[in-house]
């Protein structure tokens, strides 16, 4: 479980950059050339979550969400400067509760 939430993990923080090319380019004037960081990195994020020790790719999906939430809750705090709200962290806290019974109880490989 711990090699699937570190790739979750690193899944999340290069969706979130990835995507946030996108944002700084188009919402905050950056220059183009931002959003070719951005698809390496969400090209990183896909490699990634095929790492996930999982049968399914669904189920993994449905796992990574809970983590990416928390991600972004902390893209929020440590990259955009504002401030989590206490419903931001009780929202992250139910979506990690939900993807660790997502991840911790489905069938395993063989």
């Amino acid at each position: 479980m711990i090699a699937n939430l570190a790739a979750f993990g690193t899944a999340a923080i290069l969706e979130i950059a990835g995507c946030f090319a996108f944002w700084a380019w188009l919402r905050r004037g950056a220059s183009p050339f931002v959003t070719v960081l951005g698809v390496i990195s969400l090209i990183g994020f896909a490699v990634v979550l095929t790492r996930v020790d999982a049968l399914f790719a669904g189920r993994a999906y449905a796992a990574y969400g809970g983590i990416y939430i928390l991600a972004s809750v902390f893209w929020l705090w440590l990259i955009e400067e504002q401030r989590p709200s206490s419903s931001d962290l009780i929202g992250a806290a139910i979506a990690v509760a939900g993807a660790l019974v997502i991840i911790g109880v489905a069938p395993k490989p063989h």
